[in-house]
């Protein structure tokens, strides 16, 4: 029974440490311990502060969002210097003086916006001689806090675009720019919300703090060995099991974390040993938990914090960015899983023993009863929440609280005889664990994971009031689940447990703090990038160096676009490694595709940098997952980088269809039945290629047999792109045909609009967006004002006369007088998914073609 006891919250401590020491941090004793912890208790208490009702109910502590972000970096690089030391290496148990002095200027010099906010605002444009020398202070600091906590690729990278800003004149014709006065740059960077107190830093301090402060909780209160050892459980008796425990391990702790390199250092030291014990080597071994870790950042709903971004940045609902990543997503990991098949079946692998073999009743009694419960804590959360919105919409939250509460006791009252007290939760797995035990020795873990789920998708509240609610809900569950459990088996020093309780509270609360250090600096220091694109124009030059490059031939441009970002995300943390290639290059893609001919929706723009680069975590020489992982393996960290590569190459395929094909992201897909054919065809796509990528399917593949597969994959990603050329798949409408469309347009569709104007530069534009209409109205001047975009009819279309502020059509490039000329609509063709019916007999062809060959094989044997 002793593998369904080791998540005990007792045990977290060492990992977490590990994982601190792995990133570089100081572990000083003393006062100088206490004033880090206090002031990562301050910094926890802050972000609750601001991100609960209590500030809107008594009037007192409301804060605009510039004083929060002001506040927010000030923690973040007061912490930042103190704990990380000038040379890693040299990270000890002392704090210089020094490191006090820049800590303490650098906090002030944060803070400052905050302090006098009024002041600064009286006079934006013209900063005063303090402010400046303020603004080059704390941006010199900030950059040296970024090089101790991230390293000196992000500095050079933020170093290079500071040199742009002010020698922009001095460049070459292609990429000059007119320049700008010092004092201009450091208001423009530090003294306003265009530069590091941007969007970026805003959604660090608004949403991903939150986050980041639930994942340590949960790892605080046990969750995290409780969701590896129920997936080594659930999977480790299989051909490489315990591969599998570490993908779906992995895909667990990517649903809360926000960084790769977590999640190596999470998972990697208890399922590395487990995949090298039953026979993968040890560059696999590795390359397996980098490609799953890498993974966990596409999975919804935190995607490494990229998610809550691309809310700001494409502006979609927060719960619209999870549903257009969540095909690729499982295509991700469904895809890595058959890799890990395919490579125990090539090895002839086994699984982890059995402790024993039990009479098969008690099996089936445990297994069913561990599902039951899994199945039935989710049910809870989904249905019952939705029936108390039903029939008690004013009280909802309060009946669902409550029972939310009821429902915890009752499922920690199933799990004490299987959860120990002792420090274990970091031993080694060497048999398999039992099942149904396992799975019911943490199922209230699940609980705050569905009670933030209901709060966004059944309450619809903000992510950031979503997040604090789940927050408060799993304090509570780490303050209260070891009197509880002592209680429940009748053990004497309840106080003593009340202590530990609250002590694992105060070492989550800090351990948030210091997780959040790395984002809360990227996020500041990558506001220095989009400072400069809103300053110079450097966006404009991107698209006119891509564009010179790969002379209007789209998949050359998207190639181009996918190296950039692969050169731009390495060294970065994933949210950092987001909002720069997001700045520079998302942009790129949606320009350039609308020149020649392909209409590519902002989300999938978005999504397809962000997946290229999240692979510059694995590919060397820089991947700093595969670097991690090597280390916990002992093996090649380049080695393990080429083979993670190749582990991740749907990871390379997959943006690219997306681009192609929008149907892969659920954008004009509607229905249950349309949902589960392209899930299912993507899904059959993604091992299909797969299958190529290895040279193996039922047996080893030849190399026709791999052409034929490789065909049928297109076919299945893309159907399109073998209809097209046949029958055009939009007619093109004007006029009154036009105005038609748009109306009858179904809810929340997005209208191809093509448009024609004069830039305020006097560039003439003549391009298609994909424009997301809403709901239905009476006419199409109203329902294109309900979408943001003001217009007039006239004899020659539509003449924009207004564009909301910050709403997708803004974004798109929409601009008041532009013209839009034309639509186009669906032209009535078959659907492209007959395409599917050749590529399933081509699969089948494969599939018998090996048949045959195995079976001869086999006689001849």
């Amino acid at each position: 029974m002793r593998g369904a006891h080791e998540h005990t919250p007792a045990s977290t401590p060492s990992r977490l440490r590990a994982a601190h020491l792995a990133m570089g941090l100081r572990t000083p004793r003393g006062r100088m311990a206490g004033l880090l912890a206090f002031t990562g208790l301050a910094w926890s208490a802050f972000q609750l502060w601001v991100a609960s009702p209590l500030p809107e109910w008594l009037g007192v502590g409301v804060l605009n969002e510039a004083r929060i972000r002001s506040l927010h970096l000030a923690f973040a690089v007061f912490l930042a210097l103190l704990a990380y030391p000038v040379v890693r290496r040299h990270a000890g148990e002392t704090v210089p003086r020094a490191d006090i002095v820049l800590a303490t200027l650098a906090a002030s010099s944060a803070g400052y916006l905050a302090l006098f906010y009024e002041s600064v605002g009286e006079h934006t444009g013209d900063p005063w001689l303090i402010e400046v020398v303020t603004a080059a202070v704390g941006l010199s600091l900030l950059l040296e806090a970024t090089r101790r906590v991230l390293g000196l690729p992000m500095v050079g990278l933020a170093l290079a675009l500071l040199t742009y800003i002010f020698f922009g004149e001095l460049m070459p014709d292609l990429i000059a720019h007119k320049g700008a006065s010092f004092s201009h740059t450091m208001g423009h960077l530090w003294l306003g919300t265009e530069g590091v107190f941007g969007v970026a830093l805003g959604v660090s301090a608004g949403f991903i703090f939150l986050f980041v402060l639930f994942g340590a909780l949960l790892e605080t209160a046990g969750a995290g060995s409780y969701f590896i050892r129920s997936a080594v459980a659930l999977l480790g008796h299989l051909r490489g099991g315990p591969a599998k425990a570490a993908v779906v391990a992995s895909a667990a702790t990517g649903l809360i974390s926000g960084s790769s390199i977590t999640n190596v250092v999470t998972t990697g030291p208890l399922t590395i040993p487990l995949i090298k014990r039953v026979g993968y080597p040890a560059e696999k071994a590795a390359a397996i938990e980098v490609a799953a870790s890498v993974n966990g950042q596409v999975m919804p709903p935190v995607m490494g914090a990229a998610a809550f971004l691309m809310v700001e940045y494409v502006g979609v609902p927060y719960v619209q960015v999870l549903k257009h990543a969540l095909i690729s997503a499982l295509v991700s990991y469904l895809g890595l899983m058959y890799i890990v098949h395919l490579e125990a079946v090539k090895a002839d692998m086994h699984g982890l023993p059995r402790r024993h073999s039990p009479r098969w009743q008690r099996t089936l009694a445990n297994i069913s009863l561990g599902v039951i419960g899994l199945a039935g804590t989710l049910a809870f959360v989904t249905v019952a929440g939705a029936a108390v919105l039903a029939v008690l919409p004013q009280i909802s939250f309060a009946v669902v609280a409550v029972l939310m509460l009821a429902a915890y006791v009752v499922l920690l009252r199933i799990s004490a005889p299987h959860i120990r007290s002792d420090d274990s939760a970091d031993a080694p797995i060497t048999a398999l664990p039992p099942f149904g035990p396992t799975l019911r020795s943490g199922l209230h873990f699940l609980l705050p994971v569905g009670a933030l789920v209901w709060n966004l998708v059944i309450e619809q509240l903000s992510p950031t009031r979503a997040a604090f609610w789940a927050v408060q809900f799993l304090a509570f569950i780490v303050l209260t689940q070891r009197p509880i459990l002592a209680w429940f088996r009748g053990e004497a020093d309840l106080r003593a447990a009340a202590l530990r309780g609250a002590q694992d509270l105060i070492d989550g609360l800090a351990t948030g703090a210091r997780n959040m250090i790395t984002v809360a600096i990227a996020t500041a220091t990558a506001g220095i990038i989009v400072g400069t694109v809103t300053l110079t124009g450097i966006g404009l030059v991107m698209t006119d160096l891509v564009t010179a490059l790969s002379g209007g031939n789209i998949i050359l441009m998207l190639v181009l676009v996918a190296l950039i970002c692969l050169v731009l995300g390495m060294g970065l943390p994933t949210t950092a490694n987001y909002i720069v290639v997001s700045s520079l290059m998302a942009p790129v893609i949606v320009a350039l595709a609308a020149q020649n001919g392909l209409l590519v929706p902002l989300i999938a723009a978005h999504l397809f940098v962000f997946y290229f680069g999240l692979m510059a975590d694995i590919t060397p020489p820089v991947g700093l997952a595969s670097y991690a992982t090597a280390s916990i393996a002992l093996t090649n960290p380049i080695k393990t980088g080429l083979q993670a590569f190749r582990y991740s190459m749907r990871m390379v395929l997959i943006p690219f269809m997306f681009v192609l094909n929008p149907k892969l992201l659920l954008i004009g897909v509607d229905g249950v039945g349309p949902t589960l054919i392209t899930l299912a065809s993507a899904t059959l796509a993604g091992f299909a290629f797969i299958s190529v990528n290895q040279g193996w399917l039922l047996i080893k593949s030849t190399g026709r047999e791999r052409l034929v597969m490789l065909l049928a994959v297109f076919m299945l990603f893309n159907p399109g792109m073998f209809m097209d050329p046949l029958i055009a798949p939009y007619e093109q409408l004007t006029g009154a045909e036009a105005e038609a469309a748009i109306v009858n347009a179904p809810a929340n569709a997005q209208m191809r609009v093509f448009l024609s104007g004069t830039t305020i530069e006097g560039d003439a534009v003549e391009r298609g967006v994909l424009l997301p209409l809403g709901q239905p109205a009476a006419s199409a001047t109203r329902r294109l004002a309900d979408s943001g975009v003001g217009t007039v009819i006239s004899d020659t279309g539509f003449t924009i006369t207004r564009v909301e502020f910050g709403s997708q059509a803004a974004k798109l490039g929409l601009r008041a007088g532009f013209r839009i000329d034309a639509v186009e609509v669906p032209s009535g063709r078959p659907a492209q998914e007959w395409m599917f019916l050749p590529a399933l007999a081509l699969i089948g062809w494969v599939v018998h073609a090996q048949r045959r060959r195995r079976a001869a094989l086999a006689i001849a044997s």
